[in-house]
């Protein structure tokens, strides 16, 4: 699935060829997505697109008339700049036609994505309305999670994947950031003192930062229009690596699901 990184990556893949550009031709090949993309959607031809903005795992764009495109990826999609004379895929539900010789186009094999078109302001829509402050902007502290963990029994795993804690902490990077921060999935969010929620806070900026950096090396992905996004190559800590030895201690990695969602950890360096 698409995470934070990897909305990221798309949003400064497309960015360059799509910003300023105008639209000529928006060609909708089905409108069943997990939500029916905009009717209205065919009124932002001739105009502008402004700016491309990331909110969580949202895609934002700007287009000159005031109104927004809000795309997400769902479970398999991705966009990438196509020429318009290339074939479609299977699975390419729309297209947007620019002036400049491009065509962005939205795959989606398993149509759990979205493509609506607001006219109103997007911060307010029901998607993004209650969404948590994003993980690299100051908003997202050590005050602001001590304060959301303070009467939570729940695991800091779970509660650190909570959207209205903070957006765009996925499986893989929860998992990644505890351990980095060396704090066991399960302990009890209200257990945690304020000094290791700022260690976790850091973690878990740091972890996407890296993962985007590493990201920046397949923008050219974007370009390629016979293959999907590469994305990016992680050197995971403790994800997917049930017993295998930790990278750092050489304890066997542990795990187990939590939340419904498999976790892993490090029982030596984990407290």
């Amino acid at each position: 699935m698409p995470e934070l990184p990897e909305v990221e990556t798309t949003r400064r893949g497309i960015m360059p060829h799509v910003v300023g550009a105008r639209v000529t031709e928006v060609i909708v090949r089905r409108h069943d997505l997990r939500l029916p993309v905009s009717k209205s959607i065919s009124s932002i031809e001739g105009r502008r697109v402004t700016d491309v903005r990331r909110r969580s795992k949202y895609l934002l764009l700007g287009i000159d008339d005031h109104s927004t495109l809000l795309l997400h990826l769902g479970m398999s999609g991705s966009l990438r700049v196509a020429d318009p004379s290339q074939p479609w895929k299977t699975h390419d539900h729309l297209g947007i036609s620019l002036a400049n010789g491009k065509q962005l186009r939205f795959h989606d094999p398993r149509r759990f994505g979205l493509v609506l078109h607001l006219t109103g302001d997007p911060a307010a829509h029901p998607l993004l309305a209650k969404l948590g402050p994003e993980p690299l902007k100051p908003e997202f502290s050590a005050a602001h999670l001590q304060a959301a963990c303070a009467k939570r029994s729940a695991a800091i795993k779970l509660v650190i994947m909570d959207s209205k804690v903070v957006v765009g902490v996925g499986n893989i990077y929860a998992s990644e950031a505890l351990f980095r921060a060396a704090i066991l999935p399960r302990t009890a969010a209200r257990r945690l003192t304020k000094p290791r929620l700022a260690k976790l806070v850091a973690a878990i900026r740091e972890v996407l930062t890296d993962s985007i950096a590493q990201g920046g090396t397949t923008l050219r992905d974007f370009l390629h229009s016979d293959s999907e996004p590469g994305y990016f190559k992680q050197r995971l800590f403790v994800y997917d690596r049930k017993g295998e030895p930790c990278r750092v201690c050489g304890t066997s990695i542990r795990q187990a699901v939590l939340g419904q969602r498999s976790t892993y950890w490090c029982p030596k360096c984990q407290k």
